[in-house]
């Protein structure tokens, strides 16, 4: 009779991290990348998406395996490869930081302006000014909420947003048949030009970064940590899969969602920041109903509101942690380090943002496209450091797992090839 309690306690111990994984994921991937797909091309990118998800996993899926395994984040594995791995590793984090988080600053900011009318009111641009408070708001939760905060807040936000996307989804297709949908436009190609310029940046960010797996396995110490429980490496990677899988299924219901309101409609997103927030809300209220304007826009608020503050975390424990692997000689107090780091990414985003001002696109593109790129390297460093003799022979993936590793690298590797020199 007490298997139950204990199991459900051991799960409650457990359930955290891949939450904040799938967090990271919903926010511009999602509500922006995935449904400017459908909005572009009906369900025509929506093997894109899928192909995306399925090539990427191993590499995820080794960040919190090695965590668990090793008690080390993957930071810190990639020290063990030599200085010039981390020093590749931190060179690729503080490459991409301030482009990936003014993105999400941006688009966080946007849904807020949106959410209260500030720059209808007051007649100008005035989410710029928003991401300033947006900012100081995330750097000040994380400041003194630190993980606990963080977690508490994600699952609250996580659950509000898959409840209104599957109900927004639901209604949707009950207005418009998936079969009613056109085909993508006959001079839409997704190899060439525009069309893979597009194809890259989506595929980017789905779900994520591969470079955010450090992200993973860093999580994945902290709950243990704030729990003082260590799973069984099973029960950790059955609770990174939930995360992972649900945001896979969501990044497909927000391309339908664009593909069954926008392309069948024949509507554009908009260009500007709060009016392209404005056009994403009303992808639910058309499926839902009028009514449900504010609550979409409050839970829409909230999930870019999770994603600005789970990247900004993200990034200042990997970029401190990274810090600390490179001067091994004289190791610094790692919460004074993530702090710094912390207001030194964000004061970056904020300085991007004040230079793309309107053009939310370009900022989003460039983020996803530079994503892309340097993820082969990566994934090829996840891969080995969880195959290599001094991993623990018990933890190692299994062959399924090594084979699917190896069709993602093709996948990644293949398409970084064809867009340089495309």
């Amino acid at each position: 009779m007490a298997t139950g309690p204990n199991r459900r306690t051991r799960w409650l111990a457990v359930l955290g991290p891949g939450i904040l994984f799938a967090s990271t994921a919903i926010g511009v991937s999602h509500l922006v990348q995935s449904t400017r797909a459908g909005a572009i091309a009906g369900f025509g990118l929506l093997w894109a998406v899928v192909a995306a998800n399925v090539a990427k996993y191993p590499f995820f899926e080794f960040g919190s395996r090695y965590a668990n395994a090793t008690s080390e984040s993957l930071v810190e594995g990639y020290r063990s490869l030599g200085r010039p791995a981390a020093w590749a590793y931190f060179a690729i984090a503080v490459g991409t930081c301030f482009f990936v988080m003014g993105a999400v600053g941006i688009v966080t900011a946007a849904f807020l302006d949106n959410l209260f009318g500030i720059s209808a009111a007051t007649g100008f641009n005035a989410t710029p000014a928003v991401a300033v408070a947006v900012f100081a708001l995330a750097t000040g939760l994380l400041t003194w909420g630190a993980y606990r905060g963080l977690d508490a807040l994600i699952k609250a936000i996580a659950g509000v947003l898959l409840v209104s996307t599957i109900v927004a989804f639901w209604s949707a297709t009950r207005h418009t048949g998936l079969a009613e949908v056109p085909p993508a436009p006959a001079d839409f190609n997704p190899f060439e030009g525009a069309g893979l310029a597009f194809l890259i940046a989506l595929m980017g960010w789905m779900p994520t970064a591969v470079d955010l797996s450090t992200w993973n396995s860093i999580w994945t110490l902290e709950r243990i940590k704030q729990t003082g429980y260590h799973p069984e490496l099973r029960s950790t990677l059955r609770e990174f899969n939930v995360g992972y899988i649900a945001s896979g299924l969501l990044a497909v219901m927000f391309l339908g969602l664009g593909a069954l309101v926008l392309y069948t409609d024949g509507t554009a997103l908009p260009e500007g920041t709060a009016a392209f927030a404005a056009g994403i809300v009303s992808l639910y209220t058309e499926a839902i109903g009028e009514w449900s304007q504010w609550i979409i826009g409050a839970a829409a608020f909230s999930a870019m509101l999770g994603t600005c503050i789970a990247c900004l975390d993200g990034y200042s424990r990997a970029l401190a942690r990274s810090y600390n692997t490179l001067h091994t000689e004289v190791k610094q107090d790692l919460r004074t380090l993530e702090r710094w780091s912390l207001a030194g990414v964000s004061v970056g985003a904020l300085v991007l943002i004040l230079a793309f001002p309107s053009d939310i696109r370009t900022l989003v593109d460039v983020a996803t496209t530079l994503s892309f790129i340097v993820a082969p390297a990566v994934a090829a460093a996840n891969w080995y450091l969880v195959s290599r003799g001094r991993f623990p022979a018990s933890a190692r993936p299994p062959l399924w797992l090594h084979v699917l590793a190896g069709l993602g690298m093709l996948f990644l590797v293949g398409f970084t090839l064809l867009f340089c020199f495309a």
